[in-house]
């Protein structure tokens, strides 16, 4: 992956202005409570451009008139750190994962001194003049949340009003939206994970009686398997539980004449696999399950045969609704003009990566390399029936190829793999 940290960073460098810096941080484990913290997760356009997946680092990179160069600040080793917490990278080897030269990799305390002279009018600068413009990731956590990088870069803005500052996701997003053949395989990776936890799922199914029963059967084998843990928390809904569409409390008794719907997947070396299967519980669809099942598998496998280069998000969305609709017709849920919404209240899929929902432009036409989930479902409240179907679809110049086409979902293979595990 270094390889694929120096051709990212490159890449950006195209797009960024002269006489620019962009300043981006690993980031930290939140305080979780007393002397805990929660898990720590690599800030993604961080760990993208510079393949490092430890906490406390910033990435510095400069464009001059002519020059560019990329500098690191890292953590130092201490003796009480590595005693306590483990050693973290030396310059040596955050140079090795990263492509970062050696000699422009630094300590965290030199950080400061190191931008003052970088901002220094008598033409000091690492770029021969001092940067006009800050670019920071301005993604927020949430809505109503403040972008972290304006907190952390507080001090700086301060100091140097003068810098105009850019955001640098419309960048980043539109490069992650295109995945390398080292980024594909990783998903691939995630992909077999997934399938493993998947087929312990229905080697179990008629021996548990709880949802957290079947979360901890996929935990376990995903594990096993060598992924680091889920991409994202678990939905295991049994019943009417999967007409929620982010259900997760997974603690629920399992009531054996319903289905139960799973939307899950592994991580390796931090890039997600996004599955959803639904299954029942006595072993076997009945007939109305089988009816509502079928008609959401025909929609999906329909929906990705439209994904090629030059399809846009809105064509997919539109084609799926209008296909969802004529079969929530043919199941007597709707009549004359009533619109989908009630029984499928999501898209059709999104972008998938480093982020379970990664980062791209859902503006743009799908091209080569782009890896998205197709995912249509219908959620039926009264009838106590939540059907979803998802894969992950690599576009190719051809079409569509199907990454995760290997994990079971024809209804009589099902049964049969449940059957057989009994």
């Amino acid at each position: 992956m270094k390889e694929h940290a120096v051709a990212a960073r490159k890449r950006l460098y195209e797009k960024l202005e002269k006489k620019s810096a962009a300043l981006l941080f690993s980031g930290s484990a939140p305080h979780k409570t007393n002397d805990q913290n929660y898990l720590y997760t690599p800030q993604r356009n961080f760990l993208y451009l510079t393949n490092l997946p430890e906490e406390n680092m910033i990435l510095l990179m400069l464009k001059g008139e002519d020059t560019e160069k990329t500098h690191l600040f890292i953590e130092e080793n201490t003796e009480k750190r590595v005693k306590w917490e483990g050693a973290r990278l030396t310059k040596e080897e955050a140079h090795e994962r990263s492509g970062i030269p050696s000699e422009q990799i630094r300590y965290l305390d030199r950080f400061d001194r190191f931008f003052a002279s970088l901002m220094h009018p008598s033409g000091r600068s690492a770029i021969g003049t001092p940067p006009e413009t800050l670019y920071l990731d301005l993604s927020p956590r949430s809505a109503k949340s403040r972008p972290a990088s304006l907190s952390q870069t507080e001090d700086i803005r301060e100091k140097y009003p003068e810098l105009q500052i850019r955001d640098l996701n419309s960048h980043t997003a539109h490069l992650r939206m295109f995945k390398s053949a080292t980024e594909i395989e990783k998903i691939k990776c995630a992909i077999e994970h997934t399938r493993k936890g998947l087929l312990n799922i229905l080697a179990n199914l008629s021996r548990r009686t709880h949802e957290y029963q079947l979360q901890a059967d996929f935990l376990h084998a995903i594990t096993l398997s060598g992924s680091e843990g889920t991409s994202f928390d678990t939905i295991a809904a049994s019943g009417k539980n999967a007409t929620v569409l982010h259900y997760t409390e997974n603690k629920d008794r399992l009531d054996k004449e319903a289905l139960i719907l799973f939307d899950l997947g592994a991580l390796h070396e931090s890039y997600a696999a996004d599955i959803s299967r639904t299954y029942p519980l006595s072993g076997k669809y009945s007939k109305r399950q089988r009816e509502v099942y079928e008609a959401v598998l025909r929609v999906q496998k329909e929906t990705i045969e439209k994904v090629r280069p030059d399809v846009t998000w809105k064509d997919l969305n539109d084609f799926a609704k209008d296909r969802l609709t004529k079969e929530a017709q043919a199941l007597g849920l709707l009549e004359g003009e009533e619109g989908i919404e009630k029984y499928c209240y999501h898209t059709i899929g999104h972008f998938l990566g480093l982020d379970v929902h990664d980062v791209g432009l859902y503006n743009e036409p799908f091209q080569e390399g782009m890896v998205l989930t197709v995912e249509p479902g219908l959620y039926i409240e009264e009838e106590g029936i939540g059907v979803r179907i998802e894969d992950n679809i690599l576009v190719t110049d051809k079409g569509s190829l199907n990454l995760s086409a290997s994990i079971p979902k024809d209804p009589d293979e099902i049964e049969r793999i449940i059957r057989e595990s009994s």
